[in-house]
């Protein structure tokens, strides 16, 4: 366990998948984590209970990252729980099923985009206001936006709007000493990867980076770890976590 108990997280999607790795990694750290879901209380309160029982300190929160004022509550219990913010994760967003641009439905268009960028807008505005100086702001895009893959138009257009979000922001934030930086991960064995494919597509995605596997949420939390921690002179960056396919 570090020794580190001054500085505090907010894990957005920490229920589940990648955002409870980082929250877990995080907490091993001797961060306090704020585990925040959006629905999902049994598997908040199971990360919650990890991370405790190795010794860390967690709470859950539920918010609907895309509702400002639900945001905002988020980051007053931080406060209100741990006294301040350093870190912010955020891991929450959706994913749609591959569907070309001429065949989208525009209530798909209109849901994705409401949790992935007005999401980020939310989380973004509040870790602004209320991360401390010397904190590291960490969003997540995707390797896929890189590729150009057909079908991803929604999910593709989203994550691009995540990643100008993430310099903008980090050059708003002059002089503060906070980092803004994104993670964009390749094919990572979680649930929303995993959800609707067959063995045979998981196998293609499996082969296609050099180090000839899936992702871990492991690897992506050692990112997390990176940006949140010592990466001080890494700002405005977008990091693919992706095992070499683009």
């Amino acid at each position: 366990m570090s020794t580190n108990t001054g500085r505090v997280a907010i894990v957005t999607g920490g229920s589940r998948g990648i955002g409870r790795e980082a929250a877990q990694r995080l907490a091993s750290e001797g961060f306090p984590v704020v585990v925040n879901y959006a629905g999902n209380e049994a598997e908040a309160a199971k990360a919650v209970t990890t991370i405790t029982e190795a010794g860390g300190r967690a709470i859950a929160f539920r918010a609907d990252v895309s509702d400002p004022e639900a945001v905002a509550a988020l980051f007053d219990a931080a406060e209100e729980e741990y006294g301040g913010v350093d870190v912010v994760v955020h891991a929450a967003g959706v994913m749609s099923d591959p569907t070309p641009i001429a065949d989208t439905d525009f209530d798909l268009l209109d849901r994705v985009h409401r949790v992935n960028i007005r999401g980020t807008f939310a989380v973004d505005q509040q870790a602004a206001r209320r991360v401390r100086d010397g904190g590291a702001i960490i969003n997540f895009s995707t390797s896929v936006l890189g590729l150009s893959l057909p079908g991803y138009g929604v999910y593709a257009a989203t994550k691009g709007a995540v990643e100008a979000i993430t310099l903008i922001l980090a050059r708003e934030l002059r002089g503060r000493d906070i980092t803004v930086n994104a993670i964009a991960p390749g094919p990572t064995a979680t649930d929303l990867f995993l959800t609707g494919k067959d063995e045979e597509t998981i196998a293609r995605m499996a082969a296609q980076p050099p180090l000839a596997r899936l992702g871990r949420p492991t690897d992506i939390a050692e990112a997390v770890s990176f940006l949140a921690g010592p990466a001080r002179w890494v700002n405005g960056q977008t990091i693919r976590v992706n095992g070499g396919i683009a």
